[in-house]
């Protein structure tokens, strides 16, 4: 099948962009350098296309009891303006997805939005490429429990962009009609950038402040081109990410290849055992047992950038756990990542060893991010 493309494909080509498959996209991976685009995010501002991601819509009266039983957070809890981070779990408490859902103002009729008539309305974002395939569960779902939701795949309706790094909210705000910098993190409004109507979360995958702006397809090129920062690539994304300590679906875990509960990927806490969810009995046993491997940062000591895949032993050469993620730090200047490993093995100050091209290479557990963050 041909990569789908992100509606500003023609105008990051021009930028000089280099591109990379993701998710079954053509994305940009690096404008520059992926040095200089993380650079820019740690120490003034960046921005990325993040329009690959997916754009679930779910409204009506059932609305509520349809996102509460289909993701592991209370979303109950939130308020028009609220988001939160979540999984999508299997029947047996396995990840299928990591997402944020955002509450949006209630819709009363077609164009009009209040925050206190009408029915809930939602807007979740799974990861690339799985926008299909969440959007079918969703149906399935709600078929099957009776449920009265309208459940819509906006994802090819809305371009995505991120603006991220400590210059990211004094930029926001000057391109914004209403002023967004009294958000907290998670929290969101709609707001005009030059007239086109956005919906703007404090939000992002950077361990930095910023803000994730949704925004018609129609209008992309527009409000991209009004600001005025570093444009940023897949590549400098992972390594903010990585240094932030967050997970990458297909990477960190991966329902086929790498099952793993929100428990072991060490993403518990969005995890609301007093609601009902699908996964939910299984997680609460799991929660009461505990788990076997957790999922840890480490430091290489010795010369090596561990990567996806290489295998993880203890100092008498055993393997015990695989790299899910890895990188040079370009804010530490050494080698880190992430992976699995059984939980005596998980207390950060541990010695292990990462086979790094057939040799063992030192590596220290750390805790989490690896870097201050917001």
């Amino acid at each position: 099948m041909p990569l789908q493309t992100p509606p500003l494909r023609g105008l990051h080509d021009e930028r000089g962009a280099k591109f990379t498959e993701f998710g079954g996209w053509d994305m940009p991976v690096e404008f520059d350098s992926i040095r200089t685009e993380h650079a820019a995010v740690r120490e003034a501002v960046g921005i990325f296309d993040v329009s690959h991601m997916g754009q679930i819509h779910v409204t009506g009266p059932d609305a509520t009891e349809l996102m509460q039983r289909l993701t592991t957070n209370d979303v109950s809890r939130l308020a028009v303006g609220d988001s939160q981070y979540a999984a999508i779990t299997d029947e047996d408490g396995l990840i299928i997805d990591d997402t944020v859902v955002y509450r949006l103002p209630n819709e009363i009729d077609e164009g009009a939005r209040t925050d206190e008539d009408g029915e809930p309305t939602y807007l979740f974002v799974p990861n690339a490429g799985t926008d299909e395939s969440t959007h079918e569960r969703w149906i399935t779902y709600r078929n099957e429990w009776d449920l009265e939701a309208t459940v819509d795949n906006r994802t090819d309706e809305y371009a995505m962009f991120a603006v991220q790094g400590p210059d990211a909210a004094e930029l926001v705000d000057n391109a914004t009609a209403e002023s967004i910098t009294a958000l907290d993190r998670f929290e969101a409004q709609y707001a005009t950038v030059d007239g086109v109507d956005c919906w703007i979360a404090r939000t992002g995958y950077t361990g930095e402040d910023g803000f994730e702006l949704i925004v018609p397809w129609s209008e992309a090129e527009h409000v991209w081109s009004l600001f005025d920062c570093q444009p940023c690539g897949l590549g400098a994304r992972d390594t903010l990410r990585i240094e932030a300590g967050l997970l990458l679906a297909g990477q960190d875990f991966d329902r086929e290849s790498d099952p793993r509960t929100p428990y072991e990927a060490g993403i518990g806490f969005t995890v609301a055992l007093e609601t009902e969810f699908v996964g939910r009995d299984a997680l609460a046993e799991l929660e009461r047992e505990g788990v076997e491997e957790k999922l840890v940062g480490f430091q290489l000591i010795d010369r090596g950038v561990p990567r996806h895949g290489y295998d993880i032993t203890n100092t008498d050469s055993r393997v015990i756990g695989t790299v899910t993620s890895g990188t040079m730090s370009p804010s530490l200047e050494h080698p880190i990542g992430l992976g699995y490993v059984p939980v005596e093995y998980a207390e950060p100050g541990t010695t292990l060893q990462v086979v790094v091209r057939g040799q063992s290479k030192k590596a220290r557990v750390e805790t989490t991010p690896f870097i201050d963050t917001v």
